[in-house]
């Protein structure tokens, strides 16, 4: 009888179980599972033979390092491979830490439209067309949001995070670049399936730019670029005097308003969070050094294109710089008929690369950053040209690992190969500095990933198609129509330039073209004997642009551009067909005609009798710049008479068909 009761006590218990293991409950027990087991694969690699560049200590001619579940297990001369590990046979290859680009826009992909994003914000379009970062329920507008982050806007994989792995990159910065109050950037390996895989750290500073919001809202000049600045950072810092009192003693007092915007900015004030400021010329430089210095902020300067001149004062001030690798160069196809370019582009050219070697002389620390360069193999090719420019072999290496690491906070993380830190590496063939260099594996998190030829960004095409000259013609009220020249250099994402004719010659400042291709700029313009700043706005379509001039003091009007007839924009291309599908003059014809105007000029003494010097090694800098000018001048006066447009085209003249 006691056995017929066991038996059936075991079988209702056995039922029980059963049933509670095909319950909903019992598959919803297993789902959420907080350790899930990582997919069957290859977590064990060990790379032979190779020669390892660890950065923290002495280099290792001939050496193993091992690999295990995404951290750095072993390494050394004597380690052996474990028995279940992936050897790859490193004869030939040099192991160096992950690569690390110190500034970028990686992940945080251009988006048309409105639309709601994880994190309470959304990524909004202007009137203008022009993508924006926004954050919900802010007190600020677009442009003016320090709380924006970018981890919210994360999106793994692309093909730019694709070529900054095939050029040996393993982990970047990546943060918005729009508006005065850019946002918070956020540290991230370059692989994941989701935004949380890939964060490394996050926010890790602030970013900070000098360029008046695109929106036609306020700051929209450079002037109200600074106002903002102060004025919001004074707020914050009346903020949270105000919140401390409130918080110590509450009771009889007004609760205060709550703004997201001001108490993003606390741990910039507490030194507790650096502020990144986008700076590239000296005067820049100094303007965000004297900001650093008035609100007490923990500086670093981002781009530094001419930080080399305030080296000292950087020194002093323990002030460390992102230097941009994206070096000025010509991107457009030289031209005999061409105005040369400035000498400060000139001298610009020849600097960059001795930039950072100056920086290390002087005792300031810098990482290098790809600074929106549109050629990702361009990264080692200007760290090498760093190299040759004084740059010590060592400090280039370590600008490009273990410097970014300490200054982000992650030295225990990343930056060098040693035992316990993430499996971040970068696998060359050859030297990393070589000319006949190859990346032959990355690992990130210690995986490695898919290699292939790094190409142009996206983008690329569009920024150089508008580099070059543009004819403008500007209408002003109360003024008669001015025309000039505009020559535009894109160079990544720094774009400059010059303007001349009517309005006077200037360098233009404060530069923009969004991916919509809308065009911004500021230049000082001479109108009625009298100087002024004038803002231009406008949209680039295709060989045409036009838009709206306002000029301090109230005045404003239109303009209108176009392509000189005949131009191919840089990058090779057959010029763009005329109205009926007629192809455009070409550049052979179009250069002869301008060559038979000129010397029908040259021979009525309207143009200086000597030829455009060619300029190859160093240049002549007054020389060149008498040129110029006095053939600006020329210009100038053929165009006041009615012979000639800005270009030095003769407008009056019938085309000569044969030569004299």
């Amino acid at each position: 009888m006691r056995t017929t009761r066991q038996r059936l006590r075991a079988a209702v218990s056995a039922s029980f179980a059963l049933s509670l293991a095909l319950s909903p409950l019992g598959g919803s027990a297993r789902a959420q599972n907080p350790n899930p087991q990582r997919p069957s694969a290859i977590d064990t690699y060990a790379i032979t033979n190779a020669r390892i560049v660890p950065v923290s200590g002495a280099e290792i001619a001939r050496g193993t390092v091992v690999v295990r579940e995404g951290l750095i297990a072993a390494v050394g001369a004597n380690v052996t491979p474990p028995s279940d590990a992936r050897v790859i046979d490193g004869a030939g290859l040099t192991v160096y830490p992950g690569l690390i680009d110190a500034n970028s826009t990686l992940g945080l992909p251009a988006v048309a439209g409105a639309q709601r994003v994880g994190g309470g914000t959304i990524i909004t379009t202007t009137t203008q067309n022009a993508p924006q970062i926004a954050a919900l329920n802010s007190t600020q507008p677009a442009g003016l949001q320090p709380e924006v982050r970018a981890d919210e806007f994360l999106r793994p994989g692309g093909d730019q995070i694709e070529n900054e792995r095939s050029a040996g990159i393993t982990a970047a910065l990546t943060a918005p670049r729009e508006g005065v109050f850019a946002g918070q950037s956020a540290l991230i390996n370059l692989a994941g399936d989701t935004p949380q895989q890939m964060i490394v750290r996050s926010p890790v500073a602030l970013h900070v730019g000098f360029t008046p919001l695109r929106t036609g809202g306020y700051p929209g000049s450079l002037l109200g670029v600074f106002a903002a600045f102060r004025q919001m950072m004074l707020d914050a810092q009346r903020y949270r005097e105000v919140n401390a009192i409130y918080e110590r003693s509450p009771r009889g007092m007004r609760r205060p308003d709550q703004d997201r915007s001001l108490a993003a900015l606390q741990p910039a004030l507490a030194r507790e969070m650096p502020v990144v400021f986008a700076a590239d010329s000296q005067r820049e430089i100094e303007r965000a050094l004297d900001l650093a210095e008035e609100f007490k902020l923990r500086a670093m300067i981002s781009g530094g294109l001419e930080a080399w001149k305030v080296a000292d004062r950087l020194a002093a001030a323990k002030v460390p710089v992102l230097l941009s690798l994206n070096f000025p160069r010509r991107t457009t196809a030289p031209s005999p008929d061409a105005d040369p370019d400035p000498i400060r582009i000139l001298r610009q050219r020849v600097d960059a690369p001795k930039n950072a070697g100056r920086l290390a002389a002087a005792g300031v620390r810098f990482a290098f950053q790809s600074g929106g360069l549109t050629n990702l193999s361009d990264f080692l090719v200007n760290a090498a040209r760093a190299v040759e420019g004084g740059l010590a072999r060592d400090e280039a290496l370590r600008a490009m690992t273990l410097r970014p690491a300490e200054l982000f906070g992650v030295e225990n993380q990343l930056g060098t190969i040693e035992v316990g830190k993430v499996a971040n590496l970068t696998v060359v063939r050859g030297d990393i500095f070589a000319r006949d260099r190859r990346i032959a594996h990355v690992f990130i998190d210690g995986r490695p990933v898919d290699l292939r030829p790094a190409a142009a960004a996206a983008g690329g095409a569009s920024g150089a198609g508008v580099s070059g000259p543009w004819s403008l013609r500007v209408t002003l009220q109360g003024q008669p129509e001015k025309t000039a020249t505009l020559m535009l250099r894109q160079e990544g994402e720094r774009l400059n330039g010059s303007l001349q004719g009517d309005l006077g010659t200037a360098q233009i400042a404060n530069a923009s073209l969004s991916p919509a291709g809308e065009l911004k700029f500021t230049a000082p313009v001479t109108l009625a004997a009298q100087t002024t700043e004038a803002t231009f706005t406008g949209t680039i379509t295709g060989n045409e642009m036009r838009g709206s001039v306002t000029t301090v003091g109230g005045g404003s009007g239109s303009f209108t551009g176009a392509r000189p007839e005949g131009f191919t924009p840089p990058g090779g291309g057959r010029p763009h067909a005329q109205a009926g599908g007629e192809p455009a003059v070409g550049h052979a014809p179009e250069r002869a005609r301008l060559r038979r105007n000129r010397q029908r000029l040259q021979r009525r003494g309207r143009l200086p009798l000597h030829r455009r010097p060619q300029h190859s090694g160093s240049v002549d800098g007054d020389h060149l710049h008498r040129h110029r000018h006095g053939q600006h001048d020329e210009r100038q006066r053929d165009q006041r008479a009615g012979r000639g447009d800005v270009y030095g085209h003769a407008t009056g003249i019938e085309p000569v068909t044969s030569e004299p």
